[in-house]
């Protein structure tokens, strides 16, 4: 039987993603010690890119599991030499139980599930970054209920976490607002398979107006360093404050992938007040993870 791979999002049913929602939300409400279905399996984990949260969360949920993480990186493997990524993709997954990949194209976690043989997570790439979104929305369910027929807004780059919430509305049913720079916008075929799902504005401001969740993140992601002073000038109206928040709803949460900087895309009044739940969203990574990683092993 082929192996369950998790490259995008919509790789999943919107049943299927609210089931992981709520199993991750059990899983942090309920921790069992003693509940270990992943004991003796072993998770490879292949970064191109470096990794605060998604390297912790995947380590230490294999180990709440019973399981355990092993850390490959181009510079200590074959990967790095210009090994064919089927010819990888067949050996690694020959001795571990499931591959997880932080990579640049998402071409990569792509051509790893096709010639893989255990399940393959795509645990971020250029394109794509649905394992953050299983812990937005995990957060959202927490804080405020199922997101069904809501409003979020997404200010700033149409990057890769701009394109997994448009996949995020087409599943879970929400409306998308988007407030993109010229030039900066999520990429065609992202837009058009949503459909009315996904709405443009023209300023951050409209955008915002009576949204229930307000995202952005980074100006400049990992590989756009040289593009930094460029990206300020464009993205300067397109930054989240007390303003946008107060033209979203009352009760509108905040939320950030992370890493942020503070004064660019979101100011610190808003990032570090009450209605900012990035802690809660990083913690989350690990419940979320934990509940993709029993989803793809453990037998039903």
């Amino acid at each position: 039987m082929n192996p369950r791979h998790f490259t995008s999002l919509l790789d999943l049913s919107s049943e299927e993603f609210r089931l992981l929602i709520n199993r991750a939300i059990e899983l942090k409400n309920h921790r069992d010690p003693d509940y270990q279905p992943l004991k003796g399996q072993l998770l490879a984990m292949i970064f191109e890119k470096s990794s605060t949260r998604t390297r912790i969360s995947f380590e230490t949920g294999m180990a709440h599991f019973g399981g355990s993480a092993s850390f490959l990186s181009p510079r200590d493997t074959q990967l790095g030499r210009g090994e064919p990524l089927q010819d990888s993709a067949k050996v690694i997954s020959s001795m571990v139980d499931c591959i997880m990949l932080r990579t640049d194209k998402h071409e990569t976690v792509t051509t790893f599930a096709q010639h893989s043989s255990v399940p393959v997570i795509n645990g971020l790439t250029d394109q794509q970054h649905p394992c953050q979104l299983l812990a937005d929305m995990q957060t959202y369910f927490e804080y405020r209920g199922d997101i069904k027929g809501k409003t979020v807004t997404w200010i700033g780059d149409g990057n890769n976490m701009c394109h997994s919430y448009i996949h995020a509305a087409m599943l879970l049913d929400f409306n998308l607002n988007i407030a993109c720079p010229p030039g900066y916008c999520p990429q065609q075929e992202f837009v058009e398979a949503a459909g009315e799902r996904v709405r443009f504005f023209n300023t951050a401001l409209d955008a915002a107006k009576n949204a229930d969740l307000c995202v952005t993140d980074v100006w400049a992601s990992m590989g756009q360093e040289e593009e930094q002073k460029l990206r300020e000038i464009a993205f300067k109206d397109y930054q989240i404050n007390a303003e946008i928040m107060n033209a979203a709803h009352n009760d509108a949460l905040f939320m950030h992938c992370l890493p942020a900087h503070r004064g660019e895309e979101v100011t610190a009044e808003v990032i570090d007040g009450t209605q900012s739940v990035i802690f809660a969203e990083a913690e989350n990574r690990l419940h979320a993870q934990k509940a993709l990683l029993e989803f793809l092993l453990c037998k039903k």
